[in-house]
């Protein structure tokens, strides 16, 4: 069994597969395999997990701390060399427990949208919490809300192997089915396009009304776990956010070569270049964003495969798997130093 000491660990609270979780699952089979010892920690017990596979996959080792007071035990009993945290809950109570064991502490800021009600108080107190941390921004959106000694470090994914494309009307959403997310407006768009297919993935509060009403017209397919294997089937990804910080669908997508058609929030307008490696609408214009969908329905095969290839070219020189690991490890040795801990 390898020293805790000498572990990364990395934080989350979780109940279902999305963004954070598929990039924490990137990252720590990536510190495994660069020789760093990983461990993931889930705050809170909620069943059997997609990740737990993943992990596994990679040789990772995860454990439940079961609450607050079963990380601080951990975190007295055996502090690890690095607590990096992911999402507000982790984040809020990951910090103040790391702060109160002496353990260097990095925390990755994935969303920029403060909710509502409850979650805005949430996101306001993890915003002001970033002074207790090293912080990682996912966008510039995300880096103007943190202090000043906060890094912009992109998501990144692993780029597959190129695999044929599929039926080029396949029009696809992945993501939760949240009022953010905007599955409600993918729906709409299905209504009003009879000639592409349109196919739904995820799950979420807004799924049950959502099927109610569009099921006729949109295949809801849920959750997923063999999303990798389903890229081949899809010609554009469509992604209808209201909000948005760097989001992993669509750089998952674009890495298969399937362009990504969405409303330019958050960092999108920096991933995808219009015409090019996608399309983009202004944020919230659904006409336009229709229209878009109808020009790649009508385009020839030969635009579409341009555009499929510069897409996943876009992947390969920005968003690489070694790129971004690179810059994670070094924050990390910015935490470690400034703790008198050696990186």
């Amino acid at each position: 069994m390898q020293d805790c000491r000498a572990e990364v660990w990395q934080l989350v609270d979780s109940r279902g597969p999305g963004g954070i979780e598929t990039h924490i699952g990137i990252l720590a089979g990536a510190l495994q395999a660069a020789g760093q010892p990983v461990r993931v920690l889930f705050l809170a017990d909620h069943g059997t997990h997609p990740l737990h596979r993943t992990l596994a996959g990679h040789g990772v080792p995860f454990e439940v701390c079961g609450g607050a007071r079963g990380l601080d035990t951990r975190l007295r009993e055996c502090p690890p060399l690095l607590l990096h945290t992911h999402g507000y809950k982790a984040g809020i109570l990951g910090r103040l427990l790391g702060r109160l064991n002496k353990v260097p502490m990095v925390s990755t800021y994935h969303a920029g949208e403060p909710g509502d009600g409850r979650l805005r108080f949430y996101f306001a107190l993890d915003r002001a919490m970033a002074r207790l941390c090293h912080p990682i921004a996912v966008s510039e959106a995300i880096l103007s809300q943190l202090p000043g000694k906060a890094r912009r470090i992109e998501n990144f994914v692993a780029v597959p192997p190129e695999a044929p494309r599929g039926d080029p009307r396949a029009i696809a959403f992945v993501g939760r089915l949240s009022p953010e997310k905007g599955p409600d407006l993918f729906c709409r768009l299905a209504e009003d396009m009879p000639e592409a297919h349109f196919d739904l993935f995820g799950d979420g509060p807004m799924r049950s009304a959502l099927q109610g009403v569009h099921g006729a017209r949109v295949q809801f397919h849920g959750m997923v776990h063999d999303m990798p294997t389903r890229w081949s089937d899809i010609g554009l990804l469509c992604m209808t956010s209201r909000h948005e910080g760097l989001p992993l669908a669509a750089l998952e997508a674009m890495a298969n070569g399937v362009p990504v058609a969405a409303f330019g929030v958050g960092a999108l307008p920096e991933v995808i270049r219009h015409g090019v490696s996608g399309l983009l609408a202004p944020p919230g214009d659904l006409p336009a964003l229709e229209r878009h969908l109808r020009s790649w329905l009508n385009a020839g095969a030969q635009v579409r495969a341009a555009m499929s290839a510069a897409a996943r070219a876009t992947i390969i020189e920005r968003f690489s798997v070694e790129a971004g690991l690179a810059q994670v490890l070094e924050v990390y040795r910015e935490a470690l130093t400034g703790r008198g801990r050696a990186p």
